[in-house]
């Protein structure tokens, strides 16, 4: 009977002793307060963040690599994606990224950020 008292004891201290411990790190503790994550941006920051509207004049022209490297400077995209016809692309929308899609014989169709 006197081990199951002293079991018991011992038990009860240990476990207060833990939840002190655990009741004081959370009141003291010293961690930077965590920071909001960033507001997604509005229709107004995204509508032409790649500036596809600068280089509409070029839908109906042959793509070339040469024509590509036009319309990402005169654009200011951060990137280019040409997609054709069958190609398997990515789904995820970036809006600084421009994105020319062709036809069959490699004429542009279309000028989108995306």
């Amino acid at each position: 009977m006197l081990h199951r008292t002293l079991t018991a004891t011992a038990a009860a201290i240990m476990l207060t002793s833990l939840l002190a411990g655990c009741a004081g790190s959370a009141s003291t503790s010293s961690a930077p307060p965590r920071d909001e994550a960033p507001k997604p941006p509005t229709m107004s920051q995204t509508n032409d963040a790649c500036g596809a509207q600068q280089v509409q004049g070029h839908i109906g022209d042959s793509y070339t690599e040469a024509l590509g490297e036009r319309l990402e400077r005169d654009s200011g995209a951060a990137t280019v994606r040409v997609k054709r016809p069958g190609q398997a692309v990515t789904m995820e929308f970036r809006a600084d990224r421009l994105d020319v899609s062709l036809d069959d014989a490699g004429v542009i169709q279309a000028i989108r950020c995306g």
